[in-house]
């Protein structure tokens, strides 16, 4: 599709009840909208509830436009939603959901356009895509494309069987895995930072970078999420599909291209470099924990253990630390940290690039002394790119000051960039695959992930839980880095100085 062209389809929402259709579909479609990106459209929404097309307008009014405030352009977007009570296991139902399509196709000009979105549980992922099928709902002559939220499986062999289904009715390019990390302006900006600039390229290679720390904490518990949370752990629900993402554009070789094909390749390439650990290896290389009590911003929050639905003598982690090693003539030698956490001391999402020191540090004879060179990469809550560099302390002496470079979205434009779903569902109708992952990257990174989740499903951890609420995770985190000589740069009022 071309740059300016706008897209056309019919959105078949499945879950249209549900917290992320409420949350982040509803209002990311009314962004689009409000800035004139689409063409003629209109949304199914599809879900078990039994509702009214002016009940389900009504909802998608309230989550879009939350202060009541009426005008022309909204009253426009909420008409062209319509509901359709749904059972996903009854061809019946999916006929009729067919028969208001094609209705809907002809009054809209669609060109038979369909882009189906599953935001339910995953376990009726297959069974939705297998109807879609051969109850006829993907035989329109336009474009079809599944979009599917994670988790895509709970393992690499849950994965496989939920592939296999999914592609009895869809081909490899038609199917869109959403991983929201991969809608964020700053990791989407990783490449240009990495590929565009010749201050950075020629450096980031083993000769001149000492590690790269990866984290993503948050200060929320499990809340209402307890049973899945049980099921999944901070392993399978962040290191899996984010962690792992966010790593592969960090260490990816420059793409021949920016098509879609080019850049997946690459990243594979490093899914596929990943030094495996297994067995014994796994407590040498990764660190679990688990929150108890504390205090978070003055008030106390329950350990893990006690919250909703969750088993009082629970084994599942919820912060991972890991040592990644990629072996290959770029990365041989340099360690990736990555850390990952709930109940953390802050809600963060930054890529800490460290550089090695200098071979001669002329500084140290004086008083002060040079500090490590940093790429700081702010991806949440605030956006931007940090660089720490040295320079002369004002005075008579030759002392060294660290000094600091940064560029921020949020400072300049006033306002935070585009909501992550907003990107990504413009890039799904636009048929732009890019910034979604492919089967090769799921595969690949389960099978990483289910060596370290073997041996810790056996071992049941006697220290549970190893961390207060409120703190950056368990000392052994720390202890991971302190054994190579480095240690976590900290993500809150980062003072190179001090460190």
């Amino acid at each position: 599709m071309a740059q300016n062209e706008k897209p056309t389809a019919l959105i078949m929402i499945f879950g249209a009840t549900g917290d992320l259709a409420k949350r982040k579909l509803f209002p990311s479609l009314y962004r689009l909208f409000e800035k004139d990106r689409l063409g003629d459209f209109a949304v199914i929404g599809v879900a078990r509830r039994s509702l009214t097309n002016d009940e389900f307008q009504t909802s998608v009014n309230q989550s879009v436009n939350p202060e009541g405030v009426e005008n022309d352009k909204l009253k426009e977007f909420v008409s062209k939603f319509y509901y359709h009570s749904h059972d996903v296991t009854d061809s019946d139902s999916y006929a009729s959901l067919n028969t208001v399509a094609h209705e809907l196709d002809n009054q809209y000009n669609l060109s038979g356009n369909r882009i189906f979105y599953l935001a339910m549980a995953p376990e009726f992922f297959g069974t939705i895509a297998e109807h879609l099928k051969t109850d006829g709902l993907t035989d329109a002559h336009g474009f079809k494309r599944l979009v599917i939220e994670k988790p895509f499986g709970h393992d690499l062999e849950s994965a496989k069987k939920l592939n296999n289904q999914i592609r009895t009715a869809f081909t490899e390019d038609e199917i869109y895995r959403i991983d929201h990390y991969l809608g964020k302006e700053m990791v989407q900006n990783i490449e240009v930072i990495r590929f565009a600039n010749s201050i950075f390229e020629p450096l980031w290679n083993n000769r001149f970078i000492s590690n790269i720390q990866v984290t993503s904490s948050e200060t929320l518990g499990v809340e209402e999420r307890g049973r899945y949370y049980e099921k999944s752990g901070a392993l399978r629900d962040m290191v899996q599909n984010h962690m792992l993402q966010m790593v592969s554009l960090l260490a990816m070789e420059p793409p021949i291209s920016l098509t879609t094909d080019e850049i997946r390749s690459e990243k594979v390439r490093v899914f596929r470099a990943l030094r495996p650990i297994k067995g014994n290896e796994v407590n040498e290389y990764f660190v679990r924990g688990q929150y108890g009590k504390g205090l978070l911003e003055e008030k106390k929050v329950p350990a893990y253990n006690e919250e909703d639905m969750v088993d009082p003598e629970s084994n599942t982690e919820t912060f991972v630390a890991g040592k990644l090693m990629i072996d290959n003539f770029r990365w041989a030698g340099v360690p990736f940290y990555i850390r990952t956490g709930k109940r953390m001391e802050a809600k963060t999402t930054k890529i800490v690039v460290e550089f090695k020191d200098m071979p001669m540090d002329l500084y140290n004879r004086q008083e002060g002394s040079v500090r490590p060179n940093l790429l700081v990469i702010h991806i949440q809550p605030e956006e931007g790119i940090t660089l720490y560099l040295n320079a002369k302390k004002a005075g008579q002496f030759m002392n060294s000051t660290p000094v600091k470079l940064s560029y921020a979205n949020k400072g300049i434009d006033g306002l935070n960039t585009p909501e992550a779903y907003e990107k990504l569902l413009y890039d799904c109708l636009r048929g732009d695959a890019t910034n979604f992952t492919h089967w090769d990257e799921v595969a690949l990174s389960w099978s990483f992930v289910d060596n370290i989740s073997a041996v810790w499903e056996k071992e049941k951890e006697q220290n549970f839980p190893n961390y207060e609420a409120g703190s950056m995770g368990p000392k052994a985190a720390d202890a991971l880095l302190d054994k190579d000589g480095h240690f976590w740069w900290p993500v809150t009022n980062l003072d190179v100085e001090k460190c």
